[in-house]
């Protein structure tokens, strides 16, 4: 369910490069944004009673950073690989656990920069630096994430959190992206976008929060560690992106030392009241377990 999840994000980020020509990089993250804060809202319906003012407060912080998250991350891919740009967005997770890891502090962040020169290849000055500033630029929004996703997991139960800063998310897109955007829409690409959301995040979410009942997080930090390698191979079999042999030891060395760090930065996650979900399931935030592996929930790439 793991890489399945993976696989679903990456296919949604393949799709989003299809509506560049129409609605440009900005577009493409104001409709993902816009129709998952929607449909989570609805099928959600947060109660304003579940929120203290330090909670809604989080809520709202990480729904702007969702949004920087995706825009940037969207433009940094219209420039660059796919599989390029994950691995260096990759690197604010992999920061993240390199923080709090107990063991082999230097060695992680060695394999990882000797992992960014092999995807850049600064010496061929091929690869587009506006590009790479804007993948940094996510890789750093993905650390703030983690840190505003555990504390939202903290003060809020259930997927309350989500379904207020998605909305959050896609109001502070629609203010960026929007009036570009508006006069090309149309009914076509409407749809798309709404397949999008479902593709990316609603779906990917869904598989995360079956597979964190599974899996324990050490285990499932580590396999979201492979998603680089799966962005790889979707940009080559979905966009003809053919790497050549350093950009793929780049991404090797950025998988392997993710692996790494996320095994020894594990955090001891505070436990929410469980909340009932629309069905009568109860469910743990998500995010937040996956936070505490130090790799939040993809929902915002």
């Amino acid at each position: 369910m793991t890489v399945a999840s993976m696989t679903c994000v990456q296919l949604g980020l393949a799709v989003s490069v299809t509506l560049f020509d129409q609605v440009g990089a900005e577009g493409a993250a104001w409709l993902r944004l816009a129709w998952a804060g929607v449909l989570l809202l609805v099928l959600v319906r947060p109660r304003p009673s579940a929120f203290t003012r330090s909670g809604l407060l989080a809520c709202a912080a990480l729904g702007v950073v969702t949004a920087a998250l995706t825009m940037l991350f969207m433009a940094a891919v219209a420039r660059l690989p796919l599989g390029t740009a994950s691995a260096l967005e990759f690197l604010g997770p992999l920061g993240v656990a390199v923080a709090r890891g107990r063991g082999g502090r230097k060695l992680w962040p060695l394999l990882a920069a000797v992992g960014v020169l092999l995807l850049t290849e600064p010496w061929h000055g091929a690869v587009d630096p506006v590009g790479v500033a804007y993948a940094l630029a996510a890789a750093a929004c993905w650390a703030a994430y983690i840190v505003l996703t555990q504390h939202v997991g903290d003060e809020v139960s259930g997927i309350n959190g989500l379904a207020v800063s998605m909305p959050v998310a896609g109001l502070v897109a629609t203010a960026v992206a929007g009036p570009s955007v508006f006069g090309r829409l149309t009914p076509e690409v409407l749809l798309i976008g709404l397949a999008l959301a479902v593709l990316l995040p609603v779906l990917p979410f869904t598989l995360e929060l079956l597979a964190l009942r599974r899996l324990t997080a050490a285990a499932f930090g580590t396999l979201m560690s492979l998603e680089p390698a799966i962005a790889l191979v979707v940009g080559l079999l979905a966009l003809h992106q053919v790497p050549g042999w350093g950009p793929v030891a780049g991404i090797a060395f950025v998988v392997a030392a993710g692996i790494g760090a996320q095994r020894g930065g594990a955090r001891i996650p505070q436990r929410p009241a469980p909340s009932a979900v629309p069905g009568g399931l109860a469910a743990e935030e998500p995010a937040a377990s996956a936070a505490g592996a130090g790799t939040p929930v993809p929902v915002a790439s």
